[in-house]
């Protein structure tokens, strides 16, 4: 257990991260599925549907077209999780909460959420730019011809030695994001922190829980597998799990 001292341009905060056991992050998992009481959260679930639906429409033919299909989702999905915090955060003092007050949760500090969101923007644009730089200069490997993706589709064109490095430049970007956002949006809606404040909180998070923070990563990254393996209708549901478990993970980690 440990006190961090975050600092902002205008205010500071004392927070105290807590050591939690390894496995904490089932009960996470337990909590956010008893928030999914409404249909409001639902609805979070259908909009990350349809916005994945369209992205693989125009985008699932390219590899290149792949990587921005996937940093769209690294940027909505921490942010859309904002709404199902607020609702979260309602239901932890005893109120109701319906889509209507779930939409509070982006505007109680609309400009650090804005802040986060360029920054995870910045992140998503720097993973798209350096995929190509990545093949060439570190795995040697020859960009694939857009024509034949176009026509032919990705696994028809491209080796497992492609395939391997995409997975490999995506999981560093993944980590990154993961470190800097595990606890930072419902810290921003809640106390009001700044971007800068939510990140630091999250990364001090993430070095005093190590165990539990890869058991955690691990529980985000096998439900999301699931959720696309069911064509993206999968994340009707998990998406809004993982969304309401954001909120405990933050009030099981942050005192």
């Amino acid at each position: 257990m440990g006190t961090t001292l975050a600092s902002g341009g205008d205010q500071t905060l004392h927070i105290e991260v807590m050591r939690i056991p390894v496995f904490q992050p089932f009960a996470w998992l337990r909590d956010g599925w008893l928030d999914m009481r409404t249909g409001a959260s639902l609805g979070y679930g259908a909009l990350i549907v349809a916005l994945g639906w369209t992205l693989l429409v125009f985008c699932g033919t390219h590899p290149y077209f792949i990587a921005a299909a996937i940093s769209g989702f690294l940027l909505v999905g921490p942010l859309m999780s904002a709404g199902l915090c607020e609702m979260s955060r309602r239901y932890t003092l005893g109120q109701s909460a319906n889509f209507d007050d779930s939409l509070d949760g982006f505007k109680r500090n609309a400009p650090a959420l804005f802040e986060f969101g360029v920054i995870l923007a910045i992140c998503a644009a720097v993973w798209f730019g350096i995929s190509a730089l990545l093949l060439g200069t570190v795995f040697h490997i020859a960009e694939p011809d857009i024509r034949e993706t176009l026509y032919r589709g990705f696994l028809d064109s491209t080796n497992r030695s492609q395939i391997l490095a995409y997975i490999a430049v995506g999981g560093v970007l993944a980590t990154v994001v993961f470190t800097v956002s595990v606890v930072a949006i419902p810290l921003i809606i809640d106390r009001h922190a700044s971007a800068a404040q939510a990140m630091r909180a999250s990364v001090n998070a993430v070095i005093r829980n190590i165990p539990a923070m890869i058991v955690w990563s691990a529980l985000i990254l096998v439900l999301t597998i699931i959720g696309y393996a069911l064509l993206l209708l999968g994340l009707l549901f998990i998406a809004p799990l993982l969304g309401h478990a954001t909120w405990h993970a933050y009030k099981g980690m942050i005192r």
